[in-house]
């Protein structure tokens, strides 16, 4: 059974808008990939930090929401650990 799962990535802020779209187009391919439905991709925009991330005050958010396996997840996580620009994220399940 699908679960709904929240991924909220921080992406580096000296990303040209069509890396960040590049980066965001392999996510949505990975979820479509694996079996998962795209819910929402909430684009944050550039926000301060309240602490330094490798050296930068700012950072790129996007909230991506998506139906998913266990299975789905851990793949999503993978790509996203071994994609440049990628500064930090954090997956949660959603309540049904």
């Amino acid at each position: 059974m699908a679960t709904n799962y929240e991924t909220l990535v921080l992406l580096s802020p000296e990303l040209a808008e069509e890396n960040r779209k590049e980066i965001l187009d392999l996510l949505t391919t990975v979820v479509e990939r694996e079996g998962g439905t795209m819910v929402e991709t909430d684009d944050w925009g550039l926000r301060t930090l309240a602490y330094p991330v490798q050296k930068q005050t700012r950072g790129y958010y996007v909230r991506l929401v998506y139906d998913a396996s266990g299975n789905l997840v851990a793949e999503l996580e993978r790509n996203i650990r071994i994609t440049d620009g990628i500064f930090k994220f954090m997956t949660v399940k959603l309540a049904a």
